[in-house]
């Protein structure tokens, strides 16, 4: 009966805010020394198994940073992530469905990533005379015996009977003050949520009380293998319960062990200070803080940030991501109130922590935003790790939208984590990269060498048009995967074959024609443009060149206003603007789009006629930024009164694009970017801000990361002080 440790990583630690957030729990911060709680955990309960023996339950958002701490102390693991978190019973149940595949024998010491308990020896003594229990067929719980009156924590009811594990006679909630004393009078112990017992007889349990949990987690646990894998999507129709619900407060198997050591399961600041180390006068500081007839104070600042206190007592003081939290220790509880407050106005986050004094401090910010939160979260969660491909969308919270799946969306995806290769990024960045485009040639392609428009989630065919758009996108990716990580599949042939699929849309007058209701647009052009500049600036032969100085032709003669110096939408079949209202329109972030790709044409050609375009092109589009709400605007008139008040996310990110590479201030589009980052899963984004100023209450898509990661590339550029640097050179 060999022996498994078992940690769990579920909880959002949202008492511990601002610190804690949920794509960074408190489980993963350093609260009371130098490694994370998660950490001291894992060293806490490795020698209890055999080495590679351990397994760890996770939310899928977390895979990466579990794989990096892990790595920073030298332990081998299985990680078992959850495509979504179903509470502690689904957890508990594919940890010992894992086991139980390996080691019918097997017995799971299961506990918290995130509690306190310095005493290590103390503990591992404890979980072996459980483990003896467990191989009895008892479930045994660790019962601490209460240091204080806590009303913090549940209670545990012992019983009388032999050995040192008692049977439970109840669970009992977490008390008010006056119960929680006359709970300890009765020798009630804490319940601690850390468990023993064998995996074969937690899952015969599961299957007499909680039958559909046994059998999600058999089945989830099927496809995974030692190391780390996502649970089959199975798991997902696992109820949502507790352990205690579904089977401790119901088997006759209960047992608990009294234990008396040192333990904490830091669920609020005043019980992280009370397990911290502190000064004379009882503070316990992190960062940098001035305390000046100030006791019993905890404070907690990022680098470069000075607290000062002056006559405080019994007070925390946290400072991160640009919040800041003061309370009474003794209503540590009461955090959690406030940020379901603060989550009800979309005010748990902001993006940048100040408002940006310079361009390199929001480049800064931005690529650490880019590389520790956005790029994870949409691989962990936005990519489909089961039936492959990237999904549409995520909820501001973090959560996977199903939905068709168009083909941008792989492509786009696929050039988001090349991009992230390029730039540096230390993640899975080709792994994410390989993914996308390996699915998209796969579910995507026509008979005739094009590439069709939507796939189901099985990725069944949907929609075969074969837009222009959505190949420029797939010639973006191919380019840009091929420059980051060449000689795998041969992406410059398949480039080939898809620009001579290209060839049948071709219009008589110049250019191409584009389907549906506007087959004469400037819009495909721009992206077949950007696609082979790409492939021009990696490499490619001079077709690519030949491609892009036509497209650029048709754009200074046709596109664009001669008079007005602006960029029109839409046009006839001679590329004179379209009739009626179509002819009219001019979007403000196409302005600085075009204008970002032709001084980029200018800088590599000498072309002065674009510089001068790119200029009146950025002029235009600020004539479409609204001061008020500092933001780029949808849509204007060719007069260049508003047509669309409304606001989104990407011509924030073509605005900034633009005012780098011209060398304009690009302060402002920086800040109003930044406001579209507020979101409660931190790398999400929200997507329209209506002309009152509030955010629509709608997931986010999966298509504006391309957009965001190309600003993010060009930002660190403008610090170099060469503003004509782009974001694909």
């Amino acid at each position: 009966m060999a022996i498994y440790p078992v940690i769990m990583c579920g909880g959002s630690g949202s008492r511990l805010w601002p610190a804690s957030r949920p794509s960074h729990p408190k489980q993963f911060l350093p609260l009371v020394g130098a490694l994370s709680m998660f950490q001291e955990t894992v060293l806490r309960v490795v020698d209890l198994g055999q080495e590679g023996d351990m397994v760890i339950v996770a939310g899928i958002a977390h895979g990466e940073l579990i794989s990096v701490q892990l790595a920073e102390i030298g332990v081998l693991a299985t990680v078992l992530l959850e495509p979504e978190p179903r509470d502690s019973a689904p957890a508990m149940a594919a940890a010992c469905a894992w086991i139980a595949g390996r080691d019918s024998e097997g017995v799971a010491v299961v506990v918290a990533a995130d509690h306190h308990m310095p005493d290590g020896a103390a503990f591992r003594a404890a979980a072996l005379t459980a483990v003896d229990a467990a191989r009895l067929g008892q479930i045994v719980t660790l019962g601490m015996r209460p240091a204080s009156p806590s009303t913090a924590y549940g209670y545990i009811s012992p019983g009388e009977g032999p050995g040192p594990a008692k049977p439970v006679q109840a669970f009992v909630e977490k008390p008010d003050a006056a119960t929680a004393q006359a709970y300890i009078e009765a020798g009630h112990l804490w319940n601690s949520g850390n468990f023993v017992v064998a995996a074969d007889v937690l899952l015969a349990e599961l299957e007499a009380f909680a039958p559909a949990i046994a059998e999600a987690a058999r089945a989830a646990v099927e496809p995974c293998a030692k190391g780390q894998s996502v649970l089959a999507e199975t798991f997902r129709t696992a109820p949502k319960i507790s352990i205690d619900y579904a089977v401790m407060e119901k088997t006759r198997r209960a047992a608990v062990l009294p234990v008396d050591f040192a333990w904490s399961d830091l669920g609020a600041w005043d019980a992280v200070w009370q397990a911290s180390d502190k000064d004379a006068a009882g503070n316990t500081i992190r960062g940098e803080a001035l305390m000046i007839e100030s006791t019993d104070c905890l404070v907690r600042a990022p680098a470069g940030m000075q607290v000062t206190l002056v006559g405080a007592k019994d007070l925390a003081v946290v400072v991160d991501g640009g919040q800041v939290l003061v309370c009474d220790l003794a209503s540590s509880q009461q955090v959690k109130t406030a940020v379901d407050q603060l989550k009800a106005q979309g005010r748990e986050t902001v993006a940048p922590a100040a408002p940006f004094h310079t361009v390199a401090e929001a480049a800064a910010w931005f690529d650490q935003w880019l590389k520790t939160s956005a790029l994870p979260l949409w691989w962990a969660l936005g990519a489909d790790h089961v039936r492959g491909g990237f999904r549409e969308a995520l909820t501001p919270e973090g959560a996977p939208v199903e939905a068709p799946r168009r083909s941008r969306v792989q492509t786009r995806q696929t050039f988001v984590y090349a991009t992230a290769g390029l730039m540096g990024w230390q993640g899975p960045w080709r792994q994410a990269a390989w993914h996308g485009m390996d699915y998209f040639l796969a579910r995507y392609r026509r008979p005739d060498g094009l590439f069709r428009a939507v796939v189901s989630n099985e990725g069944e065919p949907i929609d075969e048009t074969a837009a222009l758009y959505d190949q420029a996108f797939a010639l973006l990716a191919m380019a840009t995967l091929n420059q980051a990580d060449p000689g795998h599949t041969d992406l410059a042939a398949e480039a080939q074959r898809l620009l001579a699929a290209l060839q049948v849309m071709r219009h008589p007058a110049g250019g191409f024609r584009e389907e549906g209701a506007h087959p004469f647009q400037a819009n495909a052009h721009m992206h077949l443009l950007e696609a082979a500049m790409a492939w021009a600036e990696s490499g490619g032969g001079p077709e690519w060149q030949a491609l892009a100085a036509e497209i650029v032709e048709l754009a200074l003669t046709r596109f664009i206003d001669p008079e007005g110096g602006f960029l029109r939408e839409f046009f006839d079949e001679a590329w004179a603007p379209a009739p009626g209202e179509d002819g009219r329109l001019i979007e403000p972030g196409h302005q600085f789009e075009w204008a970002w790709l032709l001084e980029r044409w200018a800088v590599r050609t000498g072309e002065a006629r674009c510089h001068q375009a790119a200029r009146r092109l950025y002029a235009a589009g600020l004539r479409g930024v609204d001061a008020k709400r500092g933001v780029a605007i949808n849509a204007l008139n060719d007069d260049f009164t508003v047509r669309d008040a409304n606001a989104r996310l990407w011509p924030q990110t073509e605005w900034l694009k633009a005012a780098l590479i011209l060398g304009e201030h690009a302060l402002a589009p920086a800040q109003g970017l930044a406001r579209y980052l507020k979101t409660p899963a931190r790398g999400a984004w929200r997507d329209r801000l209506d002309a009152a100023g509030t955010f629509a209450e709608e997931s986010c898509p999966a298509s504006s990361f391309y957009h965001i990661v190309v600003a993010c590339r060009a930002l660190p550029a403008a610090t170099l002080k060469d503003p004509r640097t782009h974001a694909c050179k």
